[in-house]
C-alpha cells in the first residue's frame, strides 16, 4: 500500500466529461447532472482508505443528494492486477455499502487520467455549472490514527456550494491508495 495524495488539480477546471457503465451496466454521463452541483470520488472496493470512510460516504452522499448535489463514484483501478475492484466485485460493493449514487468503472483509466485523479479516495467537487470548487480530503480520519470519520471537510465545502458561497479557503489533499494503473 503507498499512501498517495490527490494533486489538487486547479481551482475553476471545468469537469472532464465522461460516460461510463454503473454497476448495472447503464451508461451514465456528466451530462446527466446538468445544471448541479457534481461530486465526483474515485474509489474502489479493496483500498483499506476507502473502506476506512465507505459506510459514512454512503450516509452523507443522501444527505447530499436531499440539497440537490448530485455523486458518482468511479472504479479505474485494473481489474487484472486486482481483481477485487472488477464490474462484478462493484456491483457487490454498490449493494452492500448501500450506496445511492453510480458506481462507475473506467475500464480504460481515461477518466482517471482526465481528472488527474491520483489516490482513492479521490475528492472533486464542482458547482452546478461544472466548475471545481473543492479537491481534497473527507476529513483527517485516516485508518489507525483514531480521528472519528466525520466528513467535516467535504461537508463545509458541500455546504458552501449549496449555499452558493465560495469554497472554503482550506483545502487539504486527499491521502490514500495510488490509482492503480496498467
Amino acid at each position: 500500500m503507498v499512501l498517495t495524495p490527490s494533486s489538487m488539480v486547479a481551482l475553476g477546471t471545468t469537469a472532464p466529461g465522461f460516460a461510463l457503465p454503473d454497476s448495472e451496466g447503464r451508461t451514465v454521463r456528466r451530462a446527466d447532472f446538468a445544471g448541479k452541483p457534481l461530486l465526483v470520488v474515485f474509489l474502489c472496493n479493496h483500498c483499506p482508505y476507502v473502506k476506512h470512510i465507505a459506510n459514512d460516504l454512503a450516509m452523507l452522499a443522501r444527505k447530499w443528494a436531499e440539497k440537490g448535489v448530485a455523486v458518482v463514484g468511479i472504479s479505474s483501478n485494473d481489474v487484472a492486477q486486482y481483481p477485487d475492484d472488477s464490474p462484478d466485485a462493484m456491483r457487490l460493493e454498490h449493494k452492500r455499502r448501500g450506496y445511492a449514487f453510480p458506481y462507475l468503472f473506467d475500464e480504460s483509466q481515461a477518466v482517471a487520467r482526465a481528472y488527474d485523479a491520483q489516490c482513492t479516495p479521490d475528492f472533486f467537487l464542482y458547482d452546478a455549472a461544472h466548475r471545481l470548487v473543492y479537491r481534497g480530503q473527507m476529513d483527517d480520519s485516516r485508518p489507525g490514527n483514531g480521528k472519528p470519520v466525520t466528513g467535516a471537510d467535504l461537508t463545509a465545502a458541500v455546504d458552501a456550494v449549496v449555499a452558493g458561497k465560495p469554497p472554503v479557503a482550506t483545502q487539504k489533499p486527499s491521502m490514500g491508495c495510488n490509482i492503480k494503473w496498467r
